[in-house]
């Protein structure tokens, strides 16, 4: 059974980081694009970050780039990581981690129906 379990959330002041990971288990994660996302409170799920199955090409939502960094690690399990620095209180959701069904070296997926795997979630808290 394939699952996605986020950790590394928590609460930070504003201008703090925190390094997200999303672990892979129960199928072959290589070759994969991989994504991140976040909902907010009231708000829709939105696109963060996404990264190709080789690793080559990213993308960033315009509102974190510079600040977010998207990377992964295809090792007997495939990780994934979203770090982070000079957070603000508009960076405050549940952030999610997902994988799409087929293999994508260099492609990079932004819309949530472009993956078919999703993990529960990591809040993320950033106080002023």
């Amino acid at each position: 059974q394939v699952q996605l379990a986020e950790s590394g959330g928590g609460a930070v002041q504003a201008g703090g980081s925190l390094r997200l990971s999303c672990t892979a288990s129960g199928g072959t994660f290589s070759g994969r694009s991989m994504g991140w996302f976040r909902q907010a409170p009231g708000k829709e799920r939105e696109f963060v970050a996404a990264i190709s199955g080789n690793g080559g090409v990213t993308a960033y939502a315009d509102s974190v780039k510079g600040r977010f960094t998207i990377s992964r690690e295809d090792n007997a399990k495939m990780t994934v990581f979203l770090q982070m620095i000079g957070l603000k209180p508009e960076d405050t959701a549940v952030y999610y981690c997902a994988a799409e069904s087929g293999t994508s070296l260099f492609t990079v997926r932004r819309r949530q129906y472009e993956y078919r795997y999703w993990g529960q979630g990591t809040q993320v808290t950033v106080v002023s």
